[in-house]
């Protein structure tokens, strides 16, 4: 894994702030380097993150807790697998949205919309889960993905110094991802996206980070138009790294999920011995 507003009805979820959630998710994955001062300044980031081989050693990952929009809310679960692979699951007001990608087509119902059966993704929606599911991030293997990364200069977070990386993908799409000057995680994340034909802007914000397997994960995400119009907060409860996933996990889903179903236990499947 934006919008600018600010309340959610009964019967409704504003599907860009679900794109917004699943943009957020997609930055707790690993970042790579770039050329002279960016490279130097990214190799800190991936040594902060953990190293690169145990960036490498993961190879599946299971991502729970729960999500607001203002006053409403409730559990998410997301799985990623290698290669490009994802199954995410988020229900609000006992209403289920699922949205599946198996690396090469894409599935997804949105009950707040009233589209209660999976359907196949558009286009657009293609391009989006693609760069979701990338397991490592656009920053990692950059050049293959067709993507360019440039420092950007320096720049302040509330009150701490911040290294600014620029990112424009092989799509001419730019986001700037904002690292802590002193740890080097990642702070901030800003960027656009599309919605209706309308280019929006959105800003994530990182905290509360904590070490799974030796590995660094924000598990505060906070995401709006911009820092004084949060619209959106992600608490992660737990993260589990290469846990055990089927490929039919990943498959055009059989049946719509049933109204008020809840996601899957995460603890329902212990995690696998890391690769060597």
């Amino acid at each position: 894994m934006p919008t600018t507003h600010r309340s959610l009805s009964a019967a409704t979820i504003n599907y860009m702030k679900i794109r917004t959630f699943s943009i957020a998710l997609l930055l707790l994955l690993p970042a790579a380097a770039s050329a002279q001062t960016a490279e130097q300044i990214l190799a800190k980031v991936i040594a902060a993150r953990g190293g690169r081989e145990k960036l490498h050693s993961v190879r599946s990952q299971r991502i729970s807790g729960t999500i607001s929009f203002g006053d409403v809310g409730g559990p998410f679960v997301v799985e990623l697998k290698r290669p490009l692979k994802m199954h995410m699951q988020l229900t609000v007001q006992n209403q289920t949205m699922v949205r599946v990608y198996d690396g090469q087509s894409g599935w997804a119902n949105n009950p707040f919309a009233g589209k209660l059966n999976p359907e196949p993704m558009s286009e657009d929606e293609l391009k989006n889960i693609t760069e979701e599911s990338d397991f490592d991030g656009p920053l990692l293997d950059y050049k293959t993905k067709g993507n360019h990364v440039e420092l950007a200069g320096k720049d302040k977070v509330k009150d701490k110094d911040v290294w600014r990386i620029k990112l424009t993908n092989k799509n001419g799409d730019v986001r700037f991802y904002l690292f802590d000057a002193d740890s080097f995680l990642l702070l901030k994340w800003e960027g656009k996206r599309k919605y209706e034909g309308q280019e929006l802007p959105v800003e994530s914000y990182f905290t509360d980070y904590r070490d799974v397997g030796g590995l660094k994960y924000a598990f505060g995400i906070d995401s709006g138009s911009s820092a004084t119009d949060i619209t959106q907060k992600i608490r992660i409860d737990k993260i589990d790294l290469n846990p055990n996933f089927p490929d039919a996990e990943f498959a055009k889903p059989t049946t719509p999920p049933q109204p008020g179903s809840p996601p899957p236990n995460p603890a329902s499947q212990p995690p696998a011995k890391p690769p060597a």
